[in-house]
Order: structure tokens, then sequence, then C-alpha cells
């Protein structure tokens, strides 16, 4: 087994308009439907006749919504907007033995996380996503990506009460995602997504990341697409070291940074494909057709089209419901352009693609 693996073409679409094919996908999160923030508070009111059965509904509702807002807007690989999950840890935390919760943390500001503690030896119990997974696929009619927390934030986003150091509770868990990964593929996944936002915070640990990926990716066939997911950071401190990362993706968030840091990519050779961030989710404007067309071709730079994914720059769970739609709409949009315009010679290869201002 050897990754990065060509297992891209089983993502296109059958009646795909272009001869070129540039991927596009989400990173995970969405704006959840106002009305499911409410059920989630009803379902913990004493005097609510609101119950666990009502809320079980309500989220596969807002599911349907979702997963269809993605299809409708031509994403190629939809996710279900990561609608049952609260928290990237917190959510994974509740279903992993050994974790537990005493209360929020102050991290900036006036804002607090649940941040939970590693008080005994983690272990697998019931499966994590396989229930999402499982309703999302028969609700969908375009493959579905799974975004799964990595082990590597899992660990250092925990207070870590039970493990000598923090890589042997990392590796620990590694072993606990291969797991969950293999039960998503025995019910059908073929596109799992690991996401890292801590390793873009302490890049001085990349070798904890690898290794933990190569545990993740033990016994995964070829033909599932792993991802790797990293936040903005400063990318020159993990590259060219995640060349070596047993993933088929990196998907990086550079559009926020208005692609200063491209160049980092383009020596040495970018192995993995290349998932590119090209609307900011930051902003609550949806950017244009043009402008985005203009932020997919930085991605040309550094690997040819046939291993280049178009997605946001990370979730977008904090904008806007419309803003979101707006900006995947625009995005697909301006990846059918560039298509267009790679098939008719429009967009030179071998010119180089001006740097952003």
């Amino acid at each position: 087994m050897s990754r990065p693996a060509d297992n891209r073409a089983q993502f296109r679409p059958d009646d795909h308009p272009n001869d070129s094919f540039l991927l596009t996908t989400v990173v995970g999160s969405y704006p959840k439907p106002k009305w499911l923030n409410r059920a989630d508070d009803l379902v913990d009111d004493a005097d609510s006749k609101f119950d666990e059965e009502n809320l079980q509904e309500a989220h596969d509702d807002a599911a349907r919504v979702i997963t269809h807002e993605h299809e409708r807007c031509g994403l190629d690989t939809v996710v279900d907007g990561e609608v049952r999950r609260n928290e990237m840890v917190e959510y994974f935390a509740e279903r992993i033995d050994g974790y537990e919760f005493n209360g929020p943390v102050k991290v900036w500001g006036h804002n607090y996380f649940d941040k939970p503690s590693v008080s005994s030896e983690v272990a697998y119990d019931e499966p994590w996503l396989v229930d999402e997974f499982e309703f999302t696929n028969n609700v969908a009619s375009k493959p579905v990506k799974v975004p799964i927390t990595g082990p590597y934030t899992l660990g250092n986003w925990a207070f870590n009460e039970a493990y000598d150091t923090e890589e042997e509770l990392v590796y620990e868990l590694a072993e606990l995602v291969n797991i969950e990964i293999e039960r998503l593929v025995d019910a059908g996944a073929q596109y799992i997504q690991i996401d890292e936002p801590a390793l873009a915070t302490t890049p001085d640990d990349h070798a904890i990341v690898g290794e933990a990926l190569d545990r993740i990716v033990s016994g995964i066939d070829e033909d599932v697409r792993i991802g790797l997911h990293v936040c903005y950071g400063d990318y020159s401190r993990i590259y060219p070291e995640l060349n070596d990362y047993p993933v088929d993706e990196v998907d990086l968030e550079l559009c926020n940074g208005n692609y200063e840091q491209i160049e980092v990519f383009t020596d040495p050779e970018f192995v993995p494909d290349l998932a590119l961030g090209v609307v900011d989710v930051h902003t609550a404007e949806v950017e244009p057709v043009d402008e985005i067309k203009e932020n997919i071709k930085q991605g040309l730079k550094v690997v040819p089209p046939e291993r280049l994914t178009i997605s946001p720059d990370c979730g977008l769970k904090l904008l806007p419901r419309d803003v979101a739609y707006g900006k995947m709409e625009n995005m697909v949009e301006a990846t059918r352009q560039v298509e267009a315009e790679l098939d008719s010679g429009e967009i030179d290869l071998e010119e180089p693609v001006p740097t952003a201002d």
C-alpha cells in the first residue's frame, strides 16, 4: 500500500460538462438551521415535552436540508454540514471511553471551550460516525465525504491526566480512529478527511502527526481517499515534511492569507494532491466568480489540474447561511469555468500564474 493513490476518478460525475475535472468539496461544518439550535435547547429544558426522539428527527431533517443544499449548489462531494456535532473535539470526547468533562475553560476574550480531560486509558466502544454517514449516504445522490477530528487534535486539545506523555495518548487515539475508519469503510465510505487544526499551532510536532497518520491508514484500502485538513498557520514549519504523510490529499487554508504562502509548496515538489481553499470563511461577503477563478489558478502553481481539489478555506459554520451557500455556489461556478478554459487552452499551464497582490 502506498499513498498518495490515484483514487479521485470515482468522484467525477458521469455527466460532468468538461474534459478537465477539478474535484469540488467542502471542509465540513456549515451553518445550522436556526430551528435546530432551538431544538437543541428544548431537549435540555425540563419543562419541555421535546425529547431525544424529537431531537433525532430534527437532526435528520437538518441533515437532509444541508446535504441537499450542498448538492443544489453543484458540489461533487457533499457533507451533512456536521449538523449533529456540537464541537469538533467535544463531540468525539463524549464517545470515547476515558474522557470526562469538568466545565468550560476560557480560551480567549469571552469565548469558552468545554475542554475535556483524559482521566483514564482511552478505548473504543460504540461507532462514532457510522450512523451519521449511513443516513447522509442514503439521502445524498452525490458521494459523501466524512470529516473526522484527528488524534493529535483530540489529544492536544484535552487535559492529559492518564498518560505519561501526550505523544503516547495521541498514538492510542490514532488506533481508535483507525478502527472508526474501518467501520466507515465497511459502511461504504470512500472519502475520509482527518482534521488536525492543532498542527498549525504546534508545528514542531509534525513527526508525531505523521506517525499517528501511519497508524490511522494501516489496513485501509488505497481506493479510499484519505485527506488531511490543516488550518491556517506558518506552513513553512511543516513543509516539506508533510510530503511524507501517508495521505492522498492535503487541504490548506490559504485564501485567508491572500496566498502569500503559496510559493512554500513549489520547492520541493508537492507530493499529495492539493485541496485549495478558494473562498475566505472569515468574511461574510460572497466573493465574485472572477475573483474565485484567480484564486483557483494559484493552485495550478503547485499541482496540475488533475491533482487539484477546490474547497472553502475551512468550515463555514460561523457564516450566515445565505452567505455560505453563495460562496459555495460561486465556487462551483468558478471551478467549472476554469475547467472549460483549461479545455480550450485559454489557461496556459506553462505560463507562470501571477502571484496574489
